[in-house]
């Protein structure tokens, strides 16, 4: 997991920066897609678009948003050849005196993991019915945005942060009505080899809305079988363009998607963090449990074995 170079790079609270870089992180395929299969997989990528555009408009605010959204990014997903598998974490909060596992608990919750790519979202939203947090950009992208909106997505411009106020509220207020909401509190993506601190700001909303944080780690690996291998062919980071990454994508064989998905967390007494400052550190400790589970998901199996 230390494999990273890193870069000097700028980073504040706000506007976080990770060290990745294509020309760095980058590594060259297992297997390589014929030409066929990279056209058949970019067509049918743009046939998936064009077709959802209009049911996304329609959907509007409707109950059926949601699900519609979740098999929506599972067809695009497998366009583009990837494959998506799902996996249970185990949770161990022993050394926290002010948050417990609630692994029986399904209602909705903030879902927040790691930042490989613009893939992210779609893998979130093809695992849970939810609505993801994207960045503002996202939303001004052709046909990508308005397709991102009418699937319920939430946006945060990381350029204003006078923003995030309306941000968290709009995302407690998500939560208030039942629906989950995933974010990436890294604040900026990062190649899968890492991973960057998660940023305490959106925990918030759990805590104003009453609802638990359900941490997921998110992995790309291509080969079959044992031949699988961490893959940092999706990742989007530095100054990678989209249409870079969709052509590293589609060029991929046996691309996979593993979601391990752990226990939700819930603050022992959440009415003792009241007061400005009691909040604060509630977020920081939701934070840290959350980022420290994650990065259990992230760890080769062979690594945990040398570990215990």
């Amino acid at each position: 997991m230390s494999a990273v170079a890193h870069l000097p790079a700028a980073s504040s609270a706000w506007l976080p920066a990770s060290p990745c870089a294509p020309d760095v992180c980058l590594r060259a395929q297992a297997r390589t897609a014929g030409p066929l299969r990279r056209a058949a997989r970019l067509t049918g990528a743009v046939a998936v678009l064009l077709a959802g555009l209009p049911i996304a408009l329609a959907l509007g605010r409707t109950a059926r948003r949601g699900a519609v959204a979740t098999r929506w990014s599972r067809l695009l997903l497998r366009a583009l050849g990837i494959r998506i598998v799902t996996r249970r974490g185990f949770s161990c909060i022993g050394g926290s005196a002010r948050a417990r596992a609630v692994p029986g608990e399904d209602g909705p919750a903030l879902l927040v993991g790691n930042h490989v790519s613009w893939l992210d979202p779609l893998v979130i939203t093809a695992t849970f019915t939810c609505r993801p947090l994207a960045k503002a950009e996202v939303g001004r992208w052709p046909i990508v945005g308005s397709l991102a909106a009418g699937g319920g997505a939430l946006f945060i411009d990381r350029d204003r942060l006078s923003a995030l106020p309306g941000v968290v509220a709009d995302m407690a207020a998500a939560l208030r009505r039942g629906e989950s909401v995933a974010a990436f509190p890294e604040g900026t993506t990062w190649c899968g080899r890492e991973m960057g601190r998660f940023r305490p700001a959106v925990f918030q909303a759990a805590l104003d809305a009453g609802v638990p944080v359900r941490p997921v780690a998110l992995r790309f690996t291509e080969g079959v079988g044992a031949h699988a291998a961490p893959s940092t062919r999706p990742s989007y980071v530095g100054d990678d363009t989209l249409l870079a990454s969709v052509l590293r994508i589609v060029a991929t064989r046996d691309l996979v998607a593993e979601v391990t998905v752990f226990p939700a967390v819930r603050l022992d007494r959440p009415a003792a963090y009241g007061g400005p400052v009691h909040r604060r550190e509630a977020r920081a400790a939701l934070a840290r449990i959350a980022e420290a589970q994650v990065r259990t998901g992230l760890v080769e199996p062979e690594e945990q074995a040398v570990a215990a």
